[in-house]
């Protein structure tokens, strides 16, 4: 896969890396990168010697047609692990038990903390859940990984990606054997995600959000979906309006014109009635 997916990919793009060297040449390491597009697990693993394992959900395994077989193929091919994530916790302790698994084996495993692609370029929220209880439950070193513009290569609803030289910035290894054995408290596990998104944060230059991606993304989608409520709205009330001016005018008069009467008509037909 590094040679044929991998090299075309090298050759094509020209991707550019810093920081190899922290990446250790043999023994296990947990690699936290953030997450700007779906194009990142390619070029990851792409730029690094060793192989790298990511826990990926269950859809690129078992989508339909001929996109999804190519995207399991490839997938497969990487060693990646497909997790169920509509299993809720059961899920996610499924997955926390590979990745402990692959590091246990003196592996390299990596990890998108924010759980999810940001939805607009912005560095948000890690989620302690899995990168932290693994490097807690391993006592492997975790190294902060940049990944930089690939968002910018193939933006959501592009088909066709753009040629450009997205890069990767790796930082050093962060030691939390001090904290050895206890990945069953949350403040510390908050501690140490909080930690290494900071230093993600130094080496990718993002903007940092104080909110989990997850909550973004839903919060994108309600003030798409409220925009286009009042945009249907105004369309409906503009096209009311260009109805009702295009009705006849009601004044509440007779429809029949009726002529002005000449001065002093309406005087003299009185005085002839009381003369009659």
């Amino acid at each position: 896969m590094k040679l044929s997916i991998g090299g075309t990919l090298k050759l094509a793009f020209r991707p550019w890396a810093e920081g190899l060297e922290n990446i250790p040449e043999s023994g296990p390491a947990i690699l936290a990168s953030n997450h700007l597009s779906f194009s990142d697990s390619f070029f990851f693993p792409a730029m690094l010697d060793r192989k790298v394992t990511f826990i990926a959900k269950a859809e690129y395994f078992n989508s339909p047609g001929v996109k999804g077989r190519l995207t399991a193929a490839f997938f497969k091919g990487v060693g990646q692990l497909p997790v169920d994530r509509s299993g809720g916790r059961g899920a996610g302790e499924a997955a926390i038990r590979s990745g402990i698994e692959v590091i246990r084996r003196g592996e390299l495993f990596g990890i998108y903390p924010e759980g999810t692609r940001s939805p607009d370029g912005r560095l948000y929220r890690g989620k302690p859940g899995g990168l932290a209880r693994i490097a807690l439950a391993t006592g492997a070193p975790v190294i902060p990984v940049a990944m930089i513009d690939t968002e910018k290569i193939q933006p959501p609803g592009k088909v066709l990606p753009k040629l450009m030289r997205p890069g990767m910035r790796i930082g050093k290894p962060l030691d939390f054997s001090r904290y050895h054995g206890m990945d069953g408290d949350r403040f510390i596990l908050r501690s140490v995600t909080d930690e290494v998104m900071y230093e993600i944060m130094k080496l990718s230059g993002q903007e940092y959000v104080d909110i989990y991606a997850t909550v973004a993304k839903r919060q994108i989608a309600d003030e798409a979906k409220r925009r286009a409520e009042e945009e249907k709205a105004a369309k409906q009330e503009q096209a009311q309006r260009a109805r009702k001016a295009g009705q006849p005018q009601q004044s509440g008069r007779p429809d029949r014109a009726v002529e002005p009467k000449q001065a002093g008509e309406s005087d003299r037909a009185g005085e002839s009635d009381k003369a009659g």
